[in-house]
Parts: structure tokens; sequence; C-alpha cells
């Protein structure tokens, strides 16, 4: 457990297909067409981008014509309307399509001592709501420049992406004082291996190709997590009695308890 005299750490997880089971700003698609912010044709978009997304995972020129798009997209939306969108369905709409293992780490890592950091390329306005959902400490996500009259410009003035991510994450590792020599990192694509080299403990989750390679060429374990849960449905581990709390924080402070099992399982399967 981080409860000595060294530096801090803390516990840096991607989003989507590693947090949740989708796409968190494409998930949101049919509530931002039910609030009269995208027309019909937007929706068959989105949900295909949502496929392709699920089935090959985001190169980089995937990303960037995402990027592109979405930036498109939103020029001209009423900021608090997107918030009052996403408050209104964060629980029908990600709720269901969270990944148990990926909660159960978190709650780990707390139980470590570490704090949660949630990295994500999608808008501040979606991935604040979610990380508060999953008790996240802070996050890292796009921002948008936002004109006086509280609409979205087009602009954008941080996108959490690529190297940018890692750069982020230096950042508030300088303001905190995490070590990132003993933090942990999860995701599942290979657009962020910067992220997964600046920490010292990286983990690919459910990787695309290119990622599980580089997962084998630097040694870093491979999680399969599949299992989605509602979280008003599933227990905490801090409800479960007092000795089972410190067991499983003892464990977390080696590893993230659990983390051999899943990886154990992966290289049988």
């Amino acid at each position: 457990m981080d409860n000595d005299d060294r530096p801090p750490t803390a516990a840096f997880f991607d989003l989507d297909k590693t947090i949740i089971a989708k796409s968190s700003t494409l998930a949101f698609s049919k509530s931002f067409y039910q609030g009269g912010l995208i027309n019909r044709r937007a929706v068959l978009r989105s949900a295909y981008a949502q496929f392709v997304y699920l089935v090959g995972g985001a190169d980089h020129d995937q990303m960037e014509r995402m990027r592109e798009y979405l930036s498109g997209l939103v020029t001209g939306w009423d900021v608090q309307v997107v918030k009052d969108i996403v408050a209104e369905t964060l629980h029908t709409i990600v709720d269901p399509i969270v990944y148990d293992e990926a909660v159960t780490l978190i709650e780990e890592h707390h139980l470590a001592g570490r704090e949660v950091v949630v990295v994500s390329s999608s808008g501040v306005e979606v991935v604040e709501p979610i990380g508060d959902m999953l008790g996240a400490d802070r996050v890292i996500a796009t921002r948008m420049v936002v004109g006086d009259d509280g609409k979205y410009t087009g602009e954008i003035d941080f996108y959490a992406y690529g190297e940018n991510k890692a750069d982020a994450i230096r950042e508030l590792a300088k303001d905190k004082g995490y070590d990132l020599s003993r933090s942990y990192a999860y995701t599942d694509s290979a657009t962020d291996l910067p992220m997964l080299e600046a920490i010292g403990h990286a983990y690919a989750v459910n990787p695309d190709r290119a990622l599980r390679r580089a997962a084998a060429d630097h040694g870093w374990p491979v999680l399969v997590f599949s299992k989605p849960v509602a979280l008003r449905q599933r227990a905490s581990i801090r409800d479960a009695p007092k000795p089972a709390i410190a067991a499983a924080a003892i464990s977390a402070g080696a590893a993230a308890a659990g983390l051999a099992w899943y990886a154990v399982r992966r290289r049988r399967s």
C-alpha cells in the first residue's frame, strides 16, 4: 500500500474499451438527437463509427478523422445543453456498459492509497460526469473552445490524444507529486503508447493488434475485461467486511489484486 514516506502514486485509466465497452462520445448520439442537437443522419453515422470502432479499434488516421468529424459536428452546440443531456442520461447510457473488472481495479487502487485518473480523448463534458460516477479523483480530457455565447466554436483547446495524453499526465504528476515510475496505466489502444511508456506499471486491456504486439515487446501484461455490469446493481469492495477489505488492500499493494489472475487466464486462453 502507498502509505509510506515515498511520493504518492496514481492509476491512469483510458476510458473507451478500457473502463466502458463502447466509445463514450458516440454512445450519447441518440440522446443528443433526442435533445435536438443532431439529426437522424448523424445518429446513423455515429452508430456506424461505433461499430467500426468496436470491431477494429482506432488507429491514428481514424482518430484524426473522428476528431475532425466531432469538431465540425459540435460547432454551435450550447455547452449547458450538452451538460444537461449527459447528466440526465448518464446512468441509462453508461452505467450498463462499465466493465466490472475495471471498477474492481479502480476500487483496489483506491484501497492501496492511489489516486485514480481517467484519461480520455472524449470531451470533458462527457468524461467528467463519468469520472464522478466511477469515483475517479481526476480526469484528463479533450477541451473544446467555448465562445462568449456559451457555444462551441469548433476549435479544440486541448486534444487528449497520443503524446498529448502523456504530456498532460507528466504535468499532472509534477503538480501532484506522483511518482510515475511506481504508478499504473491501462489502455486498449496503440495510440496510447506514449502514456504507457511514461508510466512504470503498464497494462494492455482488450488490446488492438498493434498494442498486443507492443505489449509483447515491452513485457506488459495483457488483461481481458469482458463483464459489463450495471454499477447500481454491483456490490462495492467498500461494502465488504473489514477483514476482506484489508486483504484486498494488501493484495492491491503488490499489483492491484486480481491482475495476476486476469493475466494468467489470458495466457491460457
